[in-house]
């Protein structure tokens, strides 16, 4: 499985308010999309995440998104490492994920940029 990168989830009470101070510190501007009533805004490697609490409650127990080449791989890779896989793969605005606990209890989505299909 080829990791490609992490990004950092935060979840934020002011989504807009909050947002120029991380594109300032990464460099760049946002990107905005917004899925199950969860605002979101993916600015360099910091993924955040306005909206009803109790979307966020679920949103936290993530503790980081890894991106990688190829999601079917790491739900192989994953499984026969010992993870148990949460939910996924499934499309996402930008591609697909999974949501994968680890052995040790920690839990994270892996996404790649892949159309579906």
């Amino acid at each position: 499985m080829e990791i490609l990168g992490t990004t950092l989830r935060i979840c934020v009470d002011a989504l807009e308010a909050t947002v120029p101070f991380y594109e300032r510190l990464a460099g760049g501007p946002a990107q905005r999309f917004e899925r199950g009533g969860v605002r979101v805004a993916a600015v360099g490697c910091f993924l955040l995440m306005s909206g009803p609490e109790s979307e966020l409650e679920v949103l936290r127990k993530v503790t980081a998104t890894i991106a990688v080449k190829d999601v079917d791989e790491a739900h192989q890779v994953l499984t026969a490492s010992g993870a148990h896989v949460l939910a996924g793969p499934v499309p996402t605005p930008v591609g697909r994920n999974l949501i994968a606990m680890h052995p040790d209890g920690s839990v994270y989505e892996y996404a790649d940029r892949r159309a579906a299909g």
